[in-house]
């Protein structure tokens, strides 16, 4: 067999093997002609517009002044509806198990409505944002300004895009809001899963490398540093040995509480009111209401 003809072979038997769906559970995902996927690079453009419209003049139109805003943010909600049908659609469709046309178009239909659903809490969103900024800005003396907290700050981004995708989360909308999350983790080290419920006025000093996991509660004016893990201490599992789902197994924080930068949080504990935990901390247990823990 000449040189070419083995290449031939080997190219022949690699795709046979990658082609095998028998050979990959769970990493093959079949779809109907037609069905959208979730693309990234639309849900990129929904953060963008996200952005400019909950954060006028400091993200999207360079340009905007009074005259102009309304105009501007109307053109805006309408192209997000647009992307964000789309993308919901997408993700609905990827967990369907209905393979006809009124299944579709049912899909559709239940994306507008939740397309509709998330554009109506953005005042909500932008309101308790907003203090999101305040608390960033009170938080560092190096902090000149709101607009260089909105403008700057990998915590402001990062939060955007989670107070988004806890909303879609709340909604019931799959996939969509964990890519929105993981697309501000690639962007800040920050790593908050859409599923966490968190208060207002909540900020990450630095941020880089924070985890908050899916079932984290987290109070009112509490405040993070870098490196922060708020994670599970162990898995429950069922009968047959895999992790048991959707049960708590992240922390509780309480109003006003501080932890500083590289501590670990794990399992389902309650971190009192006003308490601190200082940094390099291991922390698997409850903590009273204003004591403060230091290595």
């Amino acid at each position: 067999m000449s040189t070419s003809d083995q290449h031939t072979f080997l190219l022949h038997k690699t795709v046979d093997e990658l082609a095998d769906t028998k050979q990959m559970p769970g990493l093959y995902h079949p779809h109907r002609h037609g069905d959208p996927l979730p693309s990234t690079v639309a849900l990129e453009e929904i953060i963008a517009l996200g952005r400019a419209v909950l954060f006028p003049g400091f993200y999207g139109r360079s340009s905007l002044h009074a005259t102009t805003i309304k105009y501007h943010i109307g053109v805006e909600i309408e192209q997000l509806f647009t992307l964000l049908s789309g993308q919901i659609q997408a993700g609905l469709c990827f967990e369907s198990a209905s393979s006809d046309q009124e299944g579709c178009c049912d899909c559709r239909r239940r994306a507008e409505e939740l397309a509709v659903a998330l554009i109506g809490r953005l005042p909500e969103v932008r309101r308790i944002l907003a203090t999101d900024v305040e608390a960033a800005y009170l938080g560092d003396p190096a902090a000149q300004n709101y607009g260089e907290v909105i403008s700057c700050y990998p915590v402001i981004r990062a939060l955007t895009c989670y107070r988004l995708a806890h909303e879609l989360h709340k909604l019931g909308v799959p996939l969509i809001p964990r890519i929105i999350t993981e697309l501000a983790h690639s962007e800040t080290g920050i790593d908050i899963h859409p599923g966490a419920e968190i208060g207002s006025y909540f900020t990450i000093d630095h941020g880089t490398g924070t985890v908050i996991g899916e079932t984290c509660i987290i109070g009112s004016h509490v405040k993070l540093y870098q490196g922060v893990t708020l994670g599970a201490k162990s898995f429950p599992l069922d009968e047959e040995g895999n992790p048991i789902k959707d049960i708590p197994r992240h922390p509780i924080l309480c109003d006003d509480v501080v932890v500083y930068s590289n501590a670990t949080i794990l399992g389902r504990v309650k971190i009192g009111r006003g308490a601190t935990i200082g940094a390099n901390v291991w922390v698997t247990h409850d903590v009273e209401a204003g004591a403060t823990l230091k290595v």
